[in-house]
C-alpha cells in the first residue's frame, strides 16, 4: 500500500508540473535595421540573388529589404516610379542599361529624394528639360554621369549648374558642349571634386581657364582628347588641390607648355597621364619633372623617345611608384638611365618598347629591388638573360606580364616558379612554357590570375600541377591550349573553388566533362568556349544550373549546343548580361 502511495504522488507531480517553456525566435522588427543591414550586406556580397529570395519569404522581410537596398538598375526607364516607390531609401540609381530615358521619366523622380548618383552614361533621349526637372527633385544630388551624351549642349550643361551640390561629373563625349556651358558648370558647381571632359572637341582654352579660376576643389581632372594648350594648360596646373590630372591624346600640350610650368605649380599632383601626347618629346619632359616633386604615378606611354637625360631627369622625382613607357622607343643607355634614376619604383610598364635589350635590362632590374610589378609584353629581343636578372633581382613581383617574349625558352621560364613565389599575377601568353614551367609555378600558391593562351607544349600533366597548388586562383586563360583535355580542366576546377573566369576557346578536345566539373565553381561568372565542337546542351545546361553568376558566355562555333541549353540559360542564369552569339559564320 505504501509503495501504491508513493506511486500516485509522484504522478500527480507529474501532472501538475508547469510545462516547459517554448522559445521563439523574436520577430524580425524587433531587430536594428543597422544588425539587420550588416546580415544583408554579407548576404549580397555572398550571393546577390540571396536578397530576392530573402525580400520573398514574408511581409517583414520585404519592407527591410526595401529599406536596405541602396542601388537601383532597372532595364526599363518605365519601371522608375514603381522602382523609387519601392525603395524610398535608395541612393544611386543607375539607368545605363535603359537605352532610351525620356524627359518624362526624369520629371518622375519624386521631389526631396534621398537620389546621391546618378548615371545615365549610356542613356539617350532626355535633354535639358529633363535634367531640369532632377535639379529640382534632388538637391543632394552629389554624383552626375552624362558620358556619351553627344546629344547635350550648352542648354544641357545649364540645368546641371543648378545642381550645386555636385562634386562628381562626366561630360565625357559630350561634344555639343561649348566654353559657355562649361562656364555654367564651373560658377554652379564650385565644390566639383572630380570632373571629365573626355573628348569634349567644343571646349577651348577659354572655357578651361573659367574652370581652373571657379574650381578650387578639384581634385581629378580628365581632358583627354580635348584642345587644350599652353594658355589654359598652365592655370590647370595651379589647382591648388590637383591629385589627378589626365591628358591623354591632348596635341596642343608640347614641348613648350611643359617648359612653361614654374615653381608656382600645384605640389598635391600625384597621378600624371600624358599618353599618345604627340607633340612631347623627352626634352619638354626633362623639363617638366621639377615643377612635379610629389607625383606618385607618371604615364608617358607612345609618347616620347626614352633617352639617357630624361631618364636621369626623373630622379627629381622622388616619390615615384609607378612608370608607364608603353610602345616608347628606348635609345642606347635609357632604359639604365631609367634603373639608376627611379629606384623607388614599385610597377614599370615596358610593354610593346622597342630597343628593350637584354643588356639594358638585366641593368634597370638589378636596381630595382623593390619592384612589385613588371610589364614586358612583346618585348621580342630579351632573352632567358633578362628572365634570369628579373627571377634573381625582383623576387618580391606579385605581378608579371610577358606574352609573346618569343625568344624565351621554357627552362628560363622554370626560373619564375622557383624564385618568384610571390607572384598574384603572371601572364605568359604565347611562350615556350611546358609542363616542367607549370609544375615550377605550382610553387606560386597565391596566383589568383594566370595567363597561358597559345602554349602548345602544355598538357593535362602540367595542369594538375596547378590545380593541386593554387586555391587562389580565380582567373586562368586556356585559349587554344590544344594539347589540354577534360582531365586538365576537372584538376582546375577541383582545386580552384573561387574560379571566376576561365577561356577555354579552341581547345578542342574540351567535353562536356569539362564543363560539368566547371559548374561546381558557383562563383564562375565569365564562360569562353568557343569553338569547342564536342561541348553540348546537355554541359551547358549543368553550367546553368550551377553557375548562377555567370554573366558572359561565349559559345560561338560551338555547333552541339541548341535550344536546350538556351532553354536552361533562359530558366536558370538570371545575371546573364552577354551571349557571344551561335552563328556558324562568326
Amino acid at each position: 500500500m505504501a509503495a501504491a502511495a508513493a506511486a500516485h504522488r509522484h504522478n500527480k507531480r507529474r501532472l501538475i508540473s508547469p510545462a516547459p517553456t517554448t522559445t521563439t525566435a523574436p520577430p524580425l522588427d524587433s531587430l536594428a535595421d543597422e544588425l539587420l543591414f550588416l546580415v544583408l550586406d554579407r548576404v549580397a556580397a555572398a550571393d546577390p540573388r540571396a536578397l530576392k529570395s530573402f525580400a520573398l519569404a514574408s511581409r517583414a522581410c520585404h519592407a527591410a529589404e526595401s529599406r536596405h537596398r541602396r542601388l537601383l538598375r532597372p532595364l526599363r526607364a518605365d519601371l522608375l516610379p514603381a522602382a523609387l516607390a519601392r525603395y524610398p531609401s535608395a541612393s544611386r540609381l543607375d539607368l545605363s542599361l535603359c537605352a532610351r530615358v525620356p524627359d518624362a521619366a526624369l520629371a518622375a523622380v519624386p521631389s526631396g529624394s534621398s537620389l546621391r548618383a546618378l548615371d545615365l552614361s549610356l542613356s539617350g533621349g532626355f535633354g535639358a528639360a529633363g535634367l531640369a526637372a532632377l535639379a529640382g527633385a534632388c538637391p543632394d544630388l552629389a554624383d552626375l554621369d552624362l558620358s556619351n551624351g553627344v546629344h547635350l549642349g550648352d542648354a544641357a550643361a545649364a540645368e546641371v549648374a543648378r545642381m550645386r551640390a555636385l562634386q562628381r561629373l562626366s561630360l565625357s563625349r559630350c561634344k555639343a558642349l561649348t566654353d559657355m556651358g562649361l562656364g555654367c558648370v564651373a560658377v554652379g558647381c564650385p565644390d566639383l571634386r572630380e570632373l571629365s571632359l573626355k573628348w569634349c572637341l567644343g571646349l577651348t582654352d577659354l572655357g578651361l581657364h573659367l574652370l581652373a579660376l571657379k574650381c578650387k576643389k578639384l581634385t581629378s581632372l580628365d581632358l583627354s582628347y580635348t584642345m587644350i594648350t599652353k594658355q589654359s594648360f598652365l592655370a590647370i596646373m595651379k589647382l591648388p588641390n590637383l591629385q589627378v590630372l589626365t591628358l591623354v591624346g591632348c596635341i596642343g600640350i608640347d614641348d613648350d607648355a611643359l617648359g612653361s610650368l614654374d615653381k608656382e605649380c600645384s605640389k598635391s599632383l600625384q597621378v600624371l597621364d600624358m599618353s599618345h601626347c604627340q607633340n612631347v618629346t623627352d626634352v619638354g619632359v626633362s623639363s617638366m619633372v621639377k615643377s612635379i616633386p610629389n607625383l606618385l604615378e607618371l604615364d608617358l606611354s607612345y609618347c616620347c623617345h626614352v633617352t639617357p637625360s630624361m631618364g636621369r631627369s626623373l630622379q627629381k622625382i622622388t616619390k615615384l611608384r609607378m612608370l608607364k613607357l608603353e610602345g616608347c622607343k628606348f635609345m642606347a643607355d635609357g632604359l639604365k638611365a631609367i634603373g639608376s634614376s627611379c629606384v623607388s619604383i614599385r610597377e614599370l610598364s615596358l610593354s610593346k618598347c622597342s630597343g628593350v635589350t637584354d643588356t639594358e635590362l638585366s641593368f634597370a632590374v638589378s636596381k630595382l629591388k623593390n619592384l612589385l610589378k613588371l610589364d614586358i609584353t612583346c618585348c621580342r629581343n630579351i632573352t632567358d638573360v633578362s628572365v634570369a636578372a628579373i627571377t634573381s633581382s625582383c623576387t618580391s613581383l606579385i605581378s608579371l606580364r610577358m606574352e609573346s617574349c618569343s625568344h624565351v625558352s621554357s627552362g628560363a621560364l622554370q626560373l619564375i616558379g622557383k624564385n618568384c613565389s610571390h607572384l598574384e599575377e603572371l601572364d605568359l601568353t604565347d611562350s615556350d612554357l611546358d609542363d616542367e614551367g607549370l609544375k615550377a609555378l605550382a610553387g606560386c600558391s597565391n596566383l589568383s590570375s594566370l595567363k597561358i593562351g597559345i602554349c602548345l607544349r602544355i598538357s593535362d600533366e602540367g595542369l594538375t600541377y596547378i590545380g593541386k597548388s593554387c586555391p587562389k586562383l580565380r582567373d586562368i586563360d586556356l585559349y587554344r591550349c590544344g594539347g589540354i583535355s577534360d582531365d586538365g580542366v576537372i584538376q582546375i576546377a577541383q582545386g580552384s573553388p573561387m574560379l571566376a573566369s576561365i577561356n577555354l576557346s579552341y581547345c578542342i578536345e574540351i567535353t562536356d566533362r569539362s564543363l560539368m566539373s566547371l559548374s561546381k565553381c558557383t562563383k564562375l561568372n565569365t564562360l569562353e568556349i568557343r569553338g569547342c565542337p564536342k561541348v553540348s546542351s546537355a554541359g551547358l545546361s549543368e553550367i546553368a544550373m550551377g553557375c548562377r553568376l555567370l554573366s558572359k558566355l561565349d559559345i560561338k562555333k560551338c555547333f552541339q549546343i541548341n535550344d536546350v541549353g538556351m532553354l536552361y540559360l533562359s530558366q536558370f542564369s538570371h545575371c546573364l548580361r552577354q551571349v557571344l552569339d551561335l552563328s556558324p559564320a562568326n
